[in-house]
């Protein structure tokens, strides 16, 4: 079972940045591929990044491309999102997730285990 615990969101303005941090317990890290997601209220999560479990690949959403970046430190069982250039339609509860299957990274559906989430809200 695995355990993952989202930080770093906050209130920022316009053109700011944050970096979310996602640590995680109770498994082999570098098994797992690890995907950041995004939702609003009464609205599906949607996809942002992911990455493989060596770190070797990544995928970003185009809405976030040239701004946010995803990486990974498996010496320390965590996983970031460092975003620059926010934008007020970032805003939302941001979760991460992880999945040890060959899947497609991008479908919320195909991971198994989730963070609690936390907020990031863009102000203008």
């Amino acid at each position: 079972q695995v355990q993952l615990v989202e930080s770093g969101g906050g209130l920022v303005q316009t053109g700011g940045s944050l970096r979310l941090s996602c640590a995680a317990s109770g498994g082999a890290f570098s098994n797992y591929h690890m995907g950041w997601f995004r939702q609003l209220p009464g609205k599906e999560r949607d996809f942002v990044a992911a990455i493989l479990g060596s770190g070797a690949s990544t995928w970003l959403a185009d809405s976030v491309k040239g701004r946010f970046t995803i990486s990974r430190d498996n010496a320390e069982n965590t996983v970031y999102l460092q975003m620059q250039s926010l934008k007020s339609e970032d805003t939302a509860v941001y979760y991460c997730a992880a999945t040890a299957k060959p899947a497609n990274l991008r479908a919320y559906r195909m991971y198994d285990y989730w963070g609690q989430g936390t907020q990031v809200t863009v102000s203008s």
